[in-house]
């Protein structure tokens, strides 16, 4: 059902336009100045009266993100995959989304220490989320897909895990405007693999949460189920 392919690509709409309008409004209040140096994506949002809306965009990608983790894991094991490659990749999405979380909500100018862990967790882990993503492409995705979705996800996971690295050595060496320019493409390029997640979700024919009084395992028919457990 196509419905559900639209949730990746919300979720890189939604936060393209957010953290663009975040950028947009600190520069016309003067919070930062363009003629002095490219500003972080952090920068732009951590002054008032942005900030309020950076947090909100930035929560509700954490939110989104989270939701799309746990749904191409259920997905990818309704293939009959049951791989450790996807229990790790779970647990590293879910750890990326706590960090993008951590980044929202711990501004740069209040708690820099807490902000700089969000965002290696949302940055590091995230691209090595994704570098799992493209082996699972080639392993469990039908040929229809893997033709066309592996290369691309290749290429973003290629110019993420570059634009990271370039990012962390031009910040070590206090060239911050091209550290800056090197994030916002990073983000990007993050958003695009994000929203690559619909070329396999158009797949999904339903997405149903079970709980059962018995110790028994949710059953799925025709989609990606989530079951839980409740002893009687």
């Amino acid at each position: 059902m196509w419905a559900w392919a639209l949730l990746p690509v919300f979720l890189a709409v939604a936060g393209t336009l957010g953290i663009w309008v975040v950028f947009a409004v600190a520069v016309s209040n003067g919070t930062v100045n363009l003629t002095v140096e490219f500003p972080y994506i952090s920068t732009c949002g951590t002054y008032n009266p942005q900030s309020c809306l950076f947090s909100q965009i930035i929560n509700l990608c954490a939110v989104l993100v989270l939701w799309i983790v746990i749904l191409r894991f259920q997905q990818i094991r309704d293939f009959e995959h049951k791989s450790k490659v996807n229990v790790a990749s779970v647990v590293l999405g879910c750890i990326s989304a706590l960090g993008i979380s951590f980044v929202g909500n711990f501004q740069q100018s209040v708690v820099m220490g807490a902000h700089l862990f969000g965002a290696f967790l949302a940055f590091y882990v995230g691209v090595v989320y994704f570098w799992l993503q493209l082996w699972l492409t080639y392993k469990v995705e039908p040929s229809a897909d893997r033709c066309w979705v592996g290369p691309l996800r290749a290429i973003f996971c290629t110019v993420c895990t570059v634009l990271i690295a370039s990012m962390t050595v031009l910040h070590n060496q206090q060239l911050r405007s091209a550290a800056a320019i090197c994030e916002w493409v990073a983000v990007m390029s993050f958003f695009v693999l994000f929203a690559l997640f619909a070329a396999e979700f158009r797949h999904i024919d339903c997405c149903r949460l079970t709980v059962q009084k018995q110790m028994e395992a949710g059953i799925v028919e025709n989609g990606v189920g989530i079951g839980s457990t409740e002893t009687a």
